[in-house]
């Protein structure tokens, strides 16, 4: 914690006493007339009814999407302080000084916030757009009122966490424009005007709220931009009151700072975690075609460096659409648009960025306009999309980002002989607590043909399991190398980290026959016998052949492990001297340095081994190889990869 943080830290103490004794609570100011316009007009409507009409019937039967519980039935309406997966409720206490952290008080707290932060009443709001039906909108009603009396500001845990508040406020935002605005069907008769009383009422509290608690300095990453894209939408949907255009003007500074801050000049956003990347990439999108509806745009600098974040997707996406899992991922979205669980996030973003910034190799890697684009842009936009200029695509978009530093590396991209290796050198996380990072210094994946066959694992668990939470994000789990069974940073807690390990890279060459990357951390020379890891990836493009040489620099002995971890999707099969790792298109034959020792780990638990999660709070088994030896002073291991495509698969490029 920097010492700047603790009067802050003292300061919100003060203020929750002072919100608990009822003095810092927010008085509502009477609503004007006054609305804002919808983020696309006009508002688009070419969609498979039935689908959102299908969606939408769940939410009236209780039926929320819960993470790995899939939907699930929690009932109509939900009780909204009751954790879906333990069912444990929670209490009534003061949000903002309840320990949503502790699962025995609130059960699993992602659970319970994910139904709160009202993505359905959003799929409510699409429906009735595109049919008008009035069960959905009584559905709406039904909802929101019951949530604003089970949750009486500011009780709770829902009126724990001012993110929480920022994401409820965007979802409200996109329903209120679906379901017409100012003029909505929704507000007629008395009824009507109290409902919409209710509902305003509790914006301004909700924005009143995120002015009051917002997220500074260690806790300062995406939480911050999520809470002010909130705070931004509702003044600029509801600029009904005094208060809104200093909110307004506040946020909206504040969002454009923070997002040129957390995200580098090259495109990375700087939690190093690509699923946040993507949550931040939505949140600047959302926030860019609001402001630009109102009249109030952002700088060029800011829709820059948004293309520039929608290009490292695009690099780093092989030609299958896989990306890899870098850092945290808790699944999570900003709003839900499209009902298709299948629809890839990345893809859409390129689908979305096509259009916005001309760019034909973005249409190249999304493949089609998809739904949630539409929604963004409108109906016209579909056209544009059709009328870029079809390309193909020898190279990424980019192949190096110094300062997220990630590197690529490879041959015949976008074809089904593509070979992509994508290799982290760069820093643990953002700020002093680097909350999402992972300690995967100098790792790598591989994916060959659009298949993968070296992967990084993924996340698993947040605030619970923390045995889980433990390896997914430790240097076990990652393909790089383990010093004296030590992860390269010190964990301080499930999102902490003390130490951070360093990495750089020292050299990158991605052109011509021969690609070398060499990069080195120094999160070792913690130890009494310093030690710094030094990693050179070499790849031959015409023998498609990987070297991967560790370098060890020390004066003593140390236990050294490498871990490869394969895709579930992949056979491997243990040799003397090798290992042989087969997708479906091609054969990848690994041989370990001389005098090292492997073994094949798969779904071992205690210690944790072999395992990969695609989802949040799901984990399947998996191949873990580990390859172990002794070292002595200096030392230097060549891994060879050699990858053979199967006879069936040709060139298309």
């Amino acid at each position: 914690m920097e010492a700047a943080e603790v009067p802050h830290r003292i300061r919100e103490r003060v203020r929750e006493r002072l919100l608990s004794a009822g003095v810092e609570r927010a008085v509502v100011a009477p609503a004007s007339d006054r609305a804002g316009p919808a983020w696309v007009n006009p508002l688009p409507a070419r969609f498979d009814r039935k689908v959102y009409c299908d969606a939408a019937d769940a939410v009236l039967e209780g039926k929320f999407a819960c993470f790995s519980m899939g939907q699930t039935r929690i009932g109509f309406p939900p009780a909204w302080n009751r954790d879906p997966k333990t069912g444990v409720l929670a209490p009534s206490s003061l949000g903002r000084s309840l320990n949503y952290r502790d699962q025995r008080l609130v059960g699993n707290i992602k659970y319970l916030w994910e139904p709160n932060r009202h993505l359905e009443l959003v799929t409510l709001a699409q429906a009735w757009h595109l049919s008008r039906k009035e069960s959905y909108a009584r559905g709406f009603r039904t909802l929101l009122l019951s949530w604003v009396e089970q949750c009486p500001y500011p009780y709770g845990p829902n009126w724990a966490s001012s993110l929480e508040l920022g994401i409820r406020l965007l979802n409200w935002s996109f329903a209120w424009h679906l379901f017409g605005g100012e003029k909505s069907p929704l507000f007629d008769g008395e009824d009507g005007q109290d409902f919409k009383a209710c509902w305003l009422s509790s914006v301004f509290r909700h924005c009143d709220f995120i002015a009051r608690f917002p997220s500074l300095y260690s806790s300062a990453n995406n939480h911050r931009l999520g809470e002010q894209l909130g705070l931004l939408l509702a003044t600029a949907t509801w600029p009904k009151w005094p208060e809104a255009l200093a909110w307004g003007d506040q946020a909206h500074d504040s969002f454009e700072h923070e997002a040129l801050l957390q995200n580098a000049g090259d495109g990375v956003n700087r939690e190093q975690g690509i699923w946040y990347h993507h949550e931040v990439v939505d949140m600047m999108l959302v926030a860019g075609l609001v402001m630009r509806a109102c009249g109030r745009d952002f700088s060029r600098l800011y829709w820059e460096r948004l293309e520039a974040m929608l290009t490292f997707v695009a690099s780093v996406m092989d030609c299958g659409g896989n990306v890899p899992a870098f850092g945290d991922s808790d699944d999570a979205v900003m709003v839900r648009l499209s009902p298709d669980k299948d629809v890839s996030v990345y893809e859409s973003q390129l689908a979305t960025g096509a259009v916005l910034f001309r760019r034909s190799d973005f249409k190249m890697k999304a493949r089609l306009f998809d739904d949630k684009s539409r929604w963004l842009l409108g109906d016209s936009a579909e056209s544009e999309f059709a009328a870029l200029p079809a390309v193909v695509l020898h190279t990424p978009p980019r192949q190096a980002f110094p300062d997220g530093g990630y590197f690529i590396l490879g041959t015949e991209f976008e074809s089904s002989r593509e070979v992509r290796v994508v290799a982290d050198a760069g820093s643990l996380g953002y700020l002093n607590i680097a909350a999402h990072g992972h300690a995967d210094a100098l790792s790598f994946t591989l994916s060959v043909g659009g298949n993968e066959v070296l992967i990084d694992p993924g996340t698993y668990a947040y605030h619970t399991d923390t045995v889980w939470r433990d390896y997914f994000r430790g240097t076990a789990a990652h393909n790089t190398v383990r010093v004296d069974q030590l992860d390269q940073s010190v964990s301080g807690g499930n999102f902490m980290w003390m130490r951070h390990a360093r990495a750089r890279c020292e050299h990158f060459d991605g052109t011509g026959p021969l690609q070398l990357l060499v990069a080195s951390h120094d999160g070792y020379t913690r130890l009494t016998d310093p030690v710094v890891h030094r990693r050179h990836l070499t790849f031959d493009r015409v023998s498609r052949l990987l070297k991967v040489e560790d370098m060890i620099e020390a004066n003593g002995r140390h236990h050294l492990e490498m871990f490869w971890h394969v895709s579930e999707r992949c056979s491997v099969h243990l040799r003397d001297r090798y290992a042989v790792l087969e997708s479906s298109v091609a054969r990848v034959i690994l041989r370990w340095p001389d005098g090292a020792r492997c073994r094949l780990g798969y779904g071992e638990e205690s210690p944790p081994l072999g395992w990969v999660s695609r989802r949040f709070d799901s984990k399947v088994q998996s191949c873990a190889l580990v390859v172990t030896c002794e070292s002595s002073g200096r030392w230097s291991g060549v891994s060879e990869f050699q990858i053979e495509m199967l006879k069936d698969v040709t060139n298309d490029s």
